[in-house]
């Protein structure tokens, strides 16, 4: 009977495995790596980094990042205000980790190099924990997140009372981490008061996993591929009733577009990758909705899925409108953590 239960009950490759008996087999690069905080591998970042349990009763946590500029003012006695980074890792929602090292030393990098105080989120993951659970966590991460503005609540986390900026609120993210963080932020526009009627200043979507039932792009060559990436939403969100066409998955069937809560939203596609097209949708639609902030869009030459995480200073990446030199991905984010860079939304 054992050997019956322990069978196998569905698989979703490339990422996992899941057998009868409900163990969850991660795959070959997929499976769960974990690294403690404050491990530097490039000791010239000089980051301190610490986790924390949010909610206590479902373990929901964050890793928070400090750079040494902070360290540097509270040794002088000073109080400096950084922007706040609320990061939500890619992996489509069913594997990888904000303790996964490939995050962990990207949000080192990041953070050093951006002068930004930064909280990578630990969501629940499907296939344990089905969505729409991770955005549940999600959400119930960045309110208490935000709830650091207000003065009178107790248990403060002080590296974020002490040094967020909560007037640069920014959500970034990847791939499903990049879903995560604009459906964060088309909350926050419709519901402000659960966010104490904060505005977030900007989201990023870096190779953002979107979707839907109808083809759009290079997903028409490849239609046992377009099935096999339907049939992911459908595993990791088997409560939709709309499938692919979920607001969830495919923002441009949501009639809540334009309440999308910042001012700024920038997006980074990658031209080799399955889900450029999608970011490039996304784009257009969202210029097209009645949005009232301001929308940008960048794509990576030569480069495929999430290739910053393998070489974040990579220069075979983006080329921008008047300018012939080829610029890496983080060099256009340090631009937009940057009031005042005017080299992004110009016009």
């Amino acid at each position: 009977m054992e050997a019956i239960n322990s069978g196998l009950a569905y698989e979703l490759l490339p990422y996992l495995r899941v057998y009868k008996n409900g163990r969850v087999e991660r795959l070959s690069h997929y499976r769960d790596e974990f690294v403690p905080p404050s491990i530097f591998r490039d000791l010239k970042m000089s980051v301190s980094s610490k986790d924390v349990v949010i909610v206590p009763q479902t373990g929901l946590s964050a890793r928070l990042y400090l750079p040494k500029s902070i360290t540097h003012a509270e040794e002088q006695q000073q109080k400096k205000k950084l922007p706040l980074l609320v990061y939500f890792h890619g992996g489509a929602f069913c594997t990888y980790s904000t303790l996964n090292p490939r995050y962990h030393d990207y949000l080192n990098s990041l953070v050093a190099e951006a002068n930004v105080v930064a909280v990578s989120v630990e969501y629940r993951r499907a296939p344990e924990n089905p969505l729409p659970v991770a955005y549940e966590d999600s959400w119930a991460a960045l309110k208490w997140e935000l709830s650091h503005s207000l003065s009178d609540q107790q248990g403060h986390e002080i590296w974020l009372s002490d040094h967020a900026d909560f007037n640069q609120v920014i959500l970034g993210g990847d791939s499903s981490g990049a879903n995560i963080a604009h459906n964060m932020a088309i909350r926050a526009g419709i519901t402000p008061e659960q966010i104490f009627g904060l505005k977030l200043w900007g989201v990023v979507l870096v190779h953002p996993h979107f979707w839907g039932m109808e083809p759009i792009g290079v997903e028409k060559l490849d239609m046992d591929l377009k099935q096999r990436v339907d049939k992911l939403w459908l595993t990791v969100c088997p409560t939709t009733t709309a499938g692919n066409d979920d607001p969830l998955i495919n923002p441009a069937t949501d009639p809540k577009f334009s309440s999308l809560g910042c001012n700024k939203a920038l997006v980074c596609v990658a031209e080799k990758d399955l889900l450029r097209d999608r970011g490039w949708f996304y784009y257009e639609t969202l210029k097209k909705s009645g949005w009232e902030g301001v929308v940008e869009i960048m794509e990576s030459k030569g480069e495929g899925h999430v290739f910053h995480l393998h070489n974040p200073s990579s220069e075979n990446a983006l080329k921008l409108p008047g300018n012939e030199k080829p610029i890496s991905l983080m060099s256009i984010l340090l631009c937009f953590f940057d009031k005042s860079s005017s080299f992004l939304f110009t016009s």
